[in-house]
């Protein structure tokens, strides 16, 4: 296993802790990411994580240094070349992410598999940008990405059996529990269903008929959730959201996906929830 590399493209939020869940399963991990400066902040972040991890359970937990040791930050696609798997965590901008996998696709061997860790863009459309997409996948991770359990293994439309019980394999390595979304469907089992929700809470607070916090508290005494929808909304990015719901909303047509009007607001102010200390709620500690 640790002779395998991974190459996770994008070294946000998403990307860089799902380098972290691969390095601590054993894996060499290339994280790439356009600036070397945002390379050098996800292993400060991963460290963080790290310790924090061992600090909670230290018999087993392994040690931050020997995770860390296992990722090797890059600015450019080369160490692609070496990579058995391809995980892409960048923006959630189909043409970003298609000129990306174009790019990818000219470096990695024909055998690596690609995967996409999209919250809500069909699956098909990014493999399309590839010559393999029998070898392509989703897998969709959820944040915090060390803690949640989910992995959502998306097939497209030309996904080979071969290649989703690579990704299944791969992601139970991960200490995950994955489940295949048989069809590929923007938003995809998860976020179908959650999106609708936290669309419809945020409807609710342009209503007046409550707060944020009153929200969240209802759905979490009501309906047993452990965040409420516009908490959760905040942690995962309110730009993330924007770009999954508009995903939604350009393939269905679903005027249930339509994005309310705080929502385009916030995003356009630049309030994008926990990572800039402002969304929904405001926040003292950025993540």
């Amino acid at each position: 296993m640790s002779n395998q590399v991974i190459f996770v493209a994008g070294a946000g939020f998403m990307g860089h802790s799902i380098a972290q869940v691969a390095a601590t399963a054993g894996y060499r991990v290339a994280l790439y990411d356009l600036k070397p400066e945002v390379t050098e902040q996800a292993l400060q972040k991963i460290r963080w994580s790290l310790e924090k991890l061992k600090s909670k359970a230290p018999d087993t937990t392994p040690e931050p240094d020997a995770v860390l040791a296992r990722i090797s930050p890059c600015v450019t696609l080369d160490p692609a070349a070496e990579a058995a798997l391809v995980i892409e965590a960048i923006a959630e901008v189909p043409d970003w992410k298609e000129e990306l996998f174009r790019r990818l696709d000219k470096v990695s061997p024909e055998e690596t598999v690609f995967a996409t860790n999209t919250s809500a863009i069909p699956v098909s459309r990014l493999a399309a940008a590839t010559s393999r997409p029998d070898r392509f996948c989703g897998m969709h991770f959820f944040a915090p990405v060390p803690l949640m359990k989910l992995v959502e293994i998306i097939r497209g439309l030309d996904t080979s059996n071969a290649t989703i019980a690579t990704a299944m394999t791969y992601a139970r390595a991960f200490g995950k529990e994955p489940v295949e979304v048989k069809r590929d469907i923007a938003g995809f089992i998860v976020n179908r269903i959650l999106l609708a929700a936290c669309v419809e809470a945020m409807r609710v607070l342009e209503s007046g008929a409550g707060d944020a916090a009153s929200i969240d508290h209802a759905m979490r005494l009501g309906c047993g959730y452990k965040m409420g929808p516009l908490e959760t909304c905040d942690l995962s990015g309110l730009d993330v959201i924007l770009h999954a719901v508009n995903a939604i909303y350009e393939d269905t047509g679903d005027p249930k996906f339509k994005a309310p009007a705080i929502l385009q607001r916030l995003v356009a102010a630049g309030h994008l929830g926990r990572k800039t200390g402002r969304g929904f709620y405001t926040y003292h500690d950025p993540a």
